[in-house]
């Protein structure tokens, strides 16, 4: 019986090893990490949590697949607790590693209809993405897309590998639903990830070929480079680089043949001078050459991955226009809005973890991110596709987003703290709201509130 079949595979695979509690913008590890004295109970509330799945095998043959699907992704939560006792790098580093070993939940469901759109001559089943920051070097793709994220980006890459900031350079707040990070663009480096990133997509390929010999071109793609979902690469620079320029167009070299788009993070606040890119002259030179870096390579049918900009929230009325002006003279390809705030707040301002330098995320920032979105939405007059980041945590949040002119969406705090569960929790609550407007699409109620 098929769903026999699947108990058997999670069970081999242990998918309900470490649910994606993570930390925003923290290294990741290839291999599994040691374990801290202090996880001990970590670990035998886990095994408390396995010892239930187990028990939960009669189930399995009782329900059908949809039904299974659903308990799998709900009972995940169940060792949300075990992550919170955990230093949220040793957190982030067992999520990595889980998700690329296969040891999360599938989704099997299809994805609500009124959710699905398409972008960039892609097609995605659903407008809710992983920011950069969790899969920073690329090893957890596959396991990533197969949570039911409609998109997924990696990085941010630089060049040359890099430690980043020393440590720590994590904080939790949890009572917020928050995260202050430094971490500094930590990375494996453009080489390492272009490897993992190859060796995927070949096999990929290969997969593809065999299922299916004779495919059209004339029809839009389901999905992108990463099969069944669409994969963003996420651009940055070394540290002590004195050529911006130079390092974003190594990254895209190297990285653009496996990228359904591509991302320049001029607007991380962990790496010195970073945010000065955003300047008008800076940002209109640094994306010539980027943009002249991807087009003089070769490429087919589709031609070259999309090109988009990461900004901050801490902007004025005039680096706004600034930007949208360069935006829009240059065709850029969408803006993502946008990264962690130097800014705390309320409540952050009264945590005493507020002290904290680095970038702040989750919740708090929320209010600020929707509103540099709208009123980007006005200044590029809806042009160009945005990416609504920040503060994201439910279905209704990233119908608001939507409203405010995003056309895809993007968290990550959030999924932090949820875990895998959140996920298809979003996606209904957002193809409730639709419903309920009387939108049909996503598209449609793109801008909604700007108009």
């Amino acid at each position: 019986m098929a769903l026999r079949k699947i108990f058997r595979e999670f069970m081999n695979k242990r998918v309900l090893s470490p649910p994606l509690l993570t930390a925003r913008h923290c290294s990741s590890a290839a291999a599994a990490p040691n374990i801290p004295h202090s996880a001990k109970k970590g670990r035998l509330l886990t095994g408390v949590t396995i010892g239930l799945v187990i028990a939960g095998g009669a189930y399995v043959s009782t329900v059908d697949e949809a039904t299974f699907c659903s308990w799998l992704f709900s009972a995940t939560k169940l060792v949300n607790p075990f992550f919170a006792l955990l230093d949220p790098e040793v957190a982030h580093r067992l999520a990595v590693s889980a998700a690329a070993r296969g040891w999360v939940p599938r989704e099997k469901r299809p994805d609500p209809s009124n959710i699905g759109l398409e972008v960039w001559g892609r097609k995605f089943s659903n407008p809710i993405g992983l920011a950069a920051g969790f899969d920073k070097n690329a090893e957890a793709v596959d396991g990533l897309l197969a949570l039911g994220f409609g998109f997924v980006e990696v990085g941010s890459v630089t060049p040359v590998p890099q430690e980043g900031n020393p440590k720590p350079r994590i904080f939790r707040l949890p009572r917020e639903g928050a995260i202050i990070n430094r971490c500094g663009f930590n990375s494996e480096g453009i080489v390492a990830v272009a490897k993992r990133l190859g060796a995927q997509h070949g096999k990929r390929k290969l997969d593809e070929t065999s299922r299916n010999p004779s495919s059209s071109t004339d029809e839009v793609k389901h999905g992108g480079k990463a099969g069944p979902g669409i994969l963003g690469v996420n651009l940055g620079k070394n540290k002590t680089s004195e050529d911006a320029a130079a390092d974003y167009a190594q990254g895209v070299h190297t990285l653009s043949q496996y990228a359904d788009y591509l991302v320049i993070n001029v607007s991380s606040p962990n790496t010195p001078g970073l945010r000065m890119l955003q300047g008008r002259k800076q940002l209109k030179d640094l994306v010539k050459k980027v943009q002249a870096a991807r087009d003089e390579m070769q490429w087919g049918e589709e031609g070259p991955p999309p090109l988009l900009v990461k900004i901050a929230p801490d902007l004025s009325k005039e680096d706004l226009e600034d930007i949208a002006a360069v935006a829009l003279a240059l065709r850029l390809d969408g803006l993502i809005i946008s990264n962690t705030t130097v800014s705390r707040p309320d409540p952050v301002s009264k945590n005493p973890v507020a002290v904290e330098v680095g970038g702040l995320s989750g919740k708090p920032l929320f209010n600020l991110s929707i509103n540099i979105l709208k009123e980007m939405y006005v200044l590029t007059r809806g042009k160009i596709p945005l990416i609504g980041c920040g503060g994201v945590s439910s279905g209704r949040e990233a119908y608001q987003k939507i409203r405010a002119g995003a056309t895809l969406v993007q968290l990550y705090t959030a999924f932090a703290y949820g875990g895998p569960a959140l996920i298809p929790q979003i996606k209904a609550e957002l193809a409730e709201c639709l419903e309920r407007d009387g939108f049909k699409s996503v598209i449609e109620a793109v801008g909604a509130d700007c108009r």
